[in-house]
């Protein structure tokens, strides 16, 4: 599992998973808010599996590689 998520690609979706969440036990929204732990988790491992079939890659590239 090599990564393929960036730093602010993983910033944004740590932030939009927890207000996903925070949103869903203030009663604001239903329970699908719950699936803000796939952003959380996705963010947390840096590696989102969606972005393979389209050769998705948002890490920068290190040393010209």
């Amino acid at each position: 599992m090599n990564p393929n998520v960036g730093t602010l690609d993983r910033s944004v979706r740590i932030v939009v998973g927890a207000a996903l969440i925070a949103a869903t036990v203030a009663g604001v929204i239903g329970p699908w808010g719950w699936l803000g732990v796939v952003p959380i988790v996705t963010g947390l491992f840096r590696f989102c599996p969606a972005y393979l079939p389209f050769g998705l890659n948002t890490c920068a590239t290190r040393g010209g590689k």
